[in-house]
């Protein structure tokens, strides 16, 4: 059988479609089938790009599911790259959440709903700390253990003990990467 090659914008709207459309619990919930289809898949970013960009989006307002999407819609495929992505990431959700949420409030009761609401929460969890472990990896690699474990741990206390928003957190993180690991090294 043939390879099938198919136009950019088609695989970025398919891309960004797959990912949004079984991302069951929202943004950040589809984030690891995004990284699947951006960095594994398509190789249109490298975890180094895909940490850099999660971590710039989630310091700015609004979905995180659409920043991913515009950012590498338009960077794969300018302003149509763009629209694709956002085109994929919306009208599924949108459309799904008009016609499942119908089906959800008739059937509510139903054990085999709240089956399946519960058993899908330990796979996201698991996609989560698969996510969470390649981005550490990642992190490890590029600016060793000392430097990883010491930012790790400052996030941690911020956002855990002392409630910082985390885009400040995130600043912080990146001014500590900008200026104190160049004198170090």
């Amino acid at each position: 059988m043939g390879l099938i090659i198919i136009p950019i914008g088609v695989a970025v709207f398919l891309a960004f479609f797959i990912a949004n459309i079984l991302g069951y619990g929202g943004g950040p919930a589809s984030i690891p089938l995004m990284y699947d289809q951006i960095v594994t898949r398509y190789g249109w970013l490298d975890n180094a790009e895909f940490s850099q960009m999660l971590a710039l989006g989630n310091s700015l307002p609004g979905p995180i599911a659409t920043k991913i999407a515009a950012y590498v819609g338009y960077d794969v495929y300018g302003w149509p790259g763009f629209l694709a992505a956002l085109a994929g990431t919306i009208f599924p959700s949108a459309v799904a959440l008009i016609y499942l949420l119908k089906i959800l409030r008739k059937y509510k009761r139903s054990p085999i709903v709240k089956g399946m609401s519960l058993l899908v929460q330990p796979v996201i969890s698991i996609m989560m700390l698969l996510l969470t472990w390649n981005m550490a990896a990642d992190a490890v690699g590029s600016i060793g253990y000392i430097h990883s474990i010491v930012i790790a741990g400052l996030a941690f206390l911020a956002l855990g003990k002392f409630k910082i928003h985390p885009a400040i957190v995130i600043i912080l993180a990146f001014a500590y990467g900008g200026f104190i690991i160049p004198l170090i090294q």
